[in-house]
């Protein structure tokens, strides 16, 4: 049994490499190579985060406030667990420091990311803060709520893209945002779910 299970993982794990060379190099062009490491740094998406916060804070009052506070409560949540459930457990390298496999790897950042790999935090984060997002906007936003997981879902694939992350670090890190922000979301909504008249004045 152990033998079966071991050389399951053994086959995923080389999956997953082909797939990253797939994504890192076979599917690479210069537009991607301009555009993925501005994508998933953080900094870029800072002043999208505060119009955000003061968008929501400004509209709803006390509620948008509650509002704030579960938001990073995610990011919290999503980014501890990443680290101390799953990196410091797993220790997996990233593909780039990996001596056995950073031949294969197409670098785009100016030096290989700190830390472990499994899960990526990046993933996780952003999927996590997507989620809640979408879960607890619905009701006021509508469809438009799904951009923001089409944006995660991008600066998921550049984690790959840049030879930082293996796919299943980001797809795990991304099951684990979700997991995280719709239960963020509900809990919120439950208690202090958002109408669409919410920041309208009393009659």
């Amino acid at each position: 049994m152990w033998f079966i299970a071991s050389n399951i993982w053994e086959k995923l794990e080389q999956l997953d490499k082909q797939l990253f060379i797939k994504i890192n190099s076979d599917w690479a062009n210069p537009f991607f190579d301009a555009i993925m490491p501005w994508l998933r740094n953080s900094n870029t998406w800072a002043p999208l985060y505060l119009f955000i916060g003061v968008f929501v804070v400004l509209n709803f009052k006390v509620k948008g406030l509650w509002w704030a506070v579960f938001f990073l409560a995610t990011v919290a949540l999503t980014d501890m667990t990443g680290t101390y459930i799953f990196k410091h457990n797993f220790l997996r390298m990233r593909p780039c420091s990996d001596p056995d496999f950073m031949i294969h790897v197409r670098l785009l950042l100016n030096q290989c990311a700190g830390g472990t790999s499994f899960t990526s935090n990046h993933a996780a984060n952003h999927f996590g803060m997507a989620a809640f997002f979408a879960v607890s906007l619905r009701h006021v936003l509508k469809k438009w709520v799904w951009l923001g997981v089409f944006w995660a879902a991008a600066i998921s694939y550049s984690q790959v893209y840049v030879g930082v992350h293996y796919p299943a670090d980001v797809l795990s890190g991304a099951l684990l945002g979700l997991a995280f922000g719709i239960a963020t979301g509900s809990l919120f909504n439950k208690q202090f779910r958002f109408t669409i008249f919410d920041n309208q004045p009393a009659a």
